[in-house]
């Protein structure tokens, strides 16, 4: 085995279920905070991870039943660093290095102009527009007169007339116009790529009647994957023994773990929470649903937005324009100086260049603040939706159980005391539905707590143990049913009242009787209703809600939340086709859900929104990815989309403004050719710069969600 990641791993501050390390990677090892936080996150009992590069602080939450400080500094160190690349130039970079020795080259000969021997002088300035008349003479051959048809057509006037100047001033700033375009927009598709890598690591397989240890990508088709408790599923296959309860929310949205078997499906980037289990494998690696999503955006990225084509074809339409009014003035006027002049402007430039910088600027600032935007396309779509359609479990709610009904059938326990009973043996057990009772029995005062013997767990079912001489356990319907052969027959309206309610029970028999149930659901998310109240306020003109859940939950949810309509106890094809309706009726519509079953209404919106613990199907179905589990995220998304139209129409009018100035005063004999050309591609380049800073994109978005 070769030298391990870290050269340095120190503890600096620990407490129960919380450690921070002072780290230091070895020379020649990824430094990458991203691939640092992912790998550290695939270790057992790792619950979150935040990497502080500039303090070289790790910082990891752990479930202290599982690992410790201890151990996992020594999984630490033992970790292998993954490959680095090879050190290569890509043809993205190589073509920006080209196009920055020409911004350079002209940039020297500009500054050289004057001190130059005039013998020189033309065949220097040739040489430097080279490039650009070659350019010039492709467009002309394939697409007809174009915008480089005029700027080379400038370029040669000038250096016909011997105006040197304004000749290597054109060729300066159309060079250092078209490196920063392209260099912006190679930047911006590597940073919103890279958002989307799959996770690489190492797995766990069976082969030759051993398991052993392997790096994920060297998963095949075929293999037997061991995933025990505390691991994320690698691949797409069929469960082929062993029985684990795995949490499935990544996948399909539901917050409550369900269990695996023999037989059973099991899904990349699901997590096993109980249990252990053996996977056949049948999707591995780019095929595996995880690994798509980054397919479907790199194809995404090349799409051109309504606006940019419109854009390109209104520059295009000018272009002739311009010709004509200098073939106009040279016939009015037979000055050979205003006819260069005039072609030292044109509105081309700035139209196609601002355009798509603007969209990039706007999707790279959305990237940074948590949120994957797929495209110019829908930045604009986004902008005009008026109709916001929310899913409910995951999105308007955090998928987060929580204890809302307390119902004790014996009178000597009061609800209180049902739940403390509860949490008294579940406080042992990292179920979610146990993780929630333990909650519920914290916000209790005064807290009492049962003693009680050994604790049975029984995966996917419950829990059993004995307090003062009498079993009780603590789980689903069947295992207290079925298992344990207690009656629930005298209660079962009550129990029915609930689970029509959309609420998960929970049954706590006690001596062979039941003893009570609490009933859970979902919370909802503390913001949800400011975000609503915001998207009005950007816009929005109907806010509603689909769902699966009871109607009666529903309708409370609409409620609280100020919703304009909702639609209950739905099927994944009828969330489709109310969204088909409504676009029918002339809506511009963004579609927000994360499960499986939203990835219909998903691709039928006109924008779909997955939310960041959403399934990989609905990330791949989507046009926006939230990255962190924050649903003001969408409001955000909205003000940026709205802005970067308004920064679009901006600099749509100023170009348009400006080059007319110039075109007017240029064709009149005000600007001489050198003052005409510094102006256009002076105003060019700052139009330009001024969409790559965002002029007026949002600069401050909510607060981001950091792993406390």
């Amino acid at each position: 085995m070769g030298a391990g990641w870290f050269s340095l791993l120190e503890p600096v501050h620990a407490t129960r279920g919380r450690v921070r390390f002072r780290y230091r990677v070895r020379p020649g090892t990824p430094l990458e905070p991203r691939q640092i936080e992912r790998i550290t996150g695939a270790l057992a009992g790792v619950e979150a991870v935040r990497v502080n590069a500039k303090a070289n602080a790790l910082i990891v939450q752990f479930d202290p039943q599982r690992t410790c400080a201890t151990r996992l500094a020594a999984d630490l160190l033992a970790l292998v660093p993954p490959a680095l690349p090879e050190a290569s130039v890509t043809p993205a970079c190589a073509a920006d290095g080209n196009r920055l020795g020409a911004v350079a080259l002209a940039g020297t000969t500009l500054i050289a102009t004057r001190h130059m021997q005039p013998a020189l002088r033309a065949p220097v300035a040739l040489a430097t527009a080279v490039p650009l008349i070659g350019e010039a003479v492709e467009d002309l051959v394939d697409k007809g007169i174009t915008s480089h048809v005029l700027e080379a057509l400038a370029v040669a006037i000038s250096i016909g007339r011997r105006d040197f100047l304004a000749a290597n001033t054109t060729s300066f700033l159309l060079a250092l116009g078209e490196y920063l375009e392209h260099s912006i927009a190679r930047r911006s598709d590597e940073m919103l790529k890279h958002l989307l890598q799959p996770a690489t690591g190492q797995v766990w397989v069976e082969r030759d009647g051993q398991e052993r240890r392997i790096d994920a990508d060297e998963l095949t088709v075929g293999d037997v994957v061991i995933a025990a408790a505390g691991t994320v599923i690698p691949v797409d296959g069929t469960v082929l023994g062993g029985e684990a309860l795995v949490n499935e929310a990544t996948m399909t949205g539901e917050g409550v773990p369900v269990t695996k078997g023999r037989g059973d499906a099991a899904l990349s980037g699901t997590v096993v929470e109980e249990g252990r289990i053996r996977i056949y494998a049948e999707r591995v690696g780019r095929n595996a649903a995880a690994a798509r999503i980054a397919d479907f955006v790199q194809a995404s990225l090349g799409a051109k937005s309504r606006t940019q084509l419109e854009a390109a074809r209104l520059a295009d339409r000018l272009v002739p324009m311009v010709l004509g009014l200098a073939a106009a003035t040279w016939v009015a006027t037979r000055d050979w100086q205003r006819v260069a002049a005039i072609l030292q402007a044109d509105y081309s430039c700035a139209l196609k260049l601002s355009t798509p910088v603007a969209f990039k600027a706007a999707m790279y600032r959305a990237g940074k603040a948590g949120m994957l935007i797929k495209g110019a396309s829908v930045l604009e779509q986004l902008a005009a939706a008026d109709t916001f359609v929310f899913d409910k479990t995951g999105t308007l709610t955090t998928g987060e159980l929580e204890v809302t009904d307390s119902i004790a059938f014996d009178a000597s326990f009061t609800s209180d005391d049902l739940v403390c009973l509860a949490a008294s043996v579940e406080e042992h057990y990292f179920h979610p539905l146990a993780l929630a009772v333990v909650e519920a029995a914290r916000r209790i005062d005064p807290h009492h707590h049962f003693d009680h013997k050994a604790v049975e767990f029984i995966v996917a079912h419950g829990v059993a143990s004995v307090i003062d001489g009498k079993r009780i356990v603590v789980g689903s319907r069947h295992f207290i049913e079925d298992d344990e052969g207690i009656d629930l027959s005298a209660h079962h309206d009550t129990i029915e009242a609930l689970r029509r309610d959309g609420k998960t029970v929970l049954y706590i028999g006690f001596g062979g009787e039941l003893l009570g149930v609490l009933a859970l659901r979902d919370a909802v998310r503390g913001n949800s209703a400011a975000t609503v109240r915001r998207l009005r306020r950007l816009g929005a003109k109907r806010i509603l809600m689909l769902t699966g859940d009871h109607r009666e939950r529903a309708a409370t949810l609409a409620h609280e939340l100020g919703l304009d309509e909702f639609h209950a106890e739905l099927l994944p094809e009828q969330k489709a086709a109310i969204l088909q309706s409504l676009a029918a009726g002339g809506a511009r519509l963004a579609f927000v859900g994360d499960g499986v079953n939203d990835a219909p209404a998903l691709t039928g919106a006109h924008v779909g929104i997955a939310m960041h613990r959403g399934a990989d199907v609905a990330r791949l179905a989507s046009d926006i990815v939230l990255l962190e589990d924050n649903i003001a995220r969408i409001a955000d998304a909205k003000a940026l989309a709205n802005a970067t139209r308004g920064l679009i129409d901006s600099n749509f009018k100023l170009t348009a403004g400006i080059n007319t100035g110039i075109l007017g005063a240029a064709a009149l004999g005000l600007l001489p050719p050198v003052s005409a050309s510094m102006l256009h591609n002076g105003s060019t380049i700052g139009i330009l710069l001024r969409a790559l800073a965002g002029a007026g994109l949002p600069r401050h978005v909510s607060p981001r969600v950091e792993p406390s």
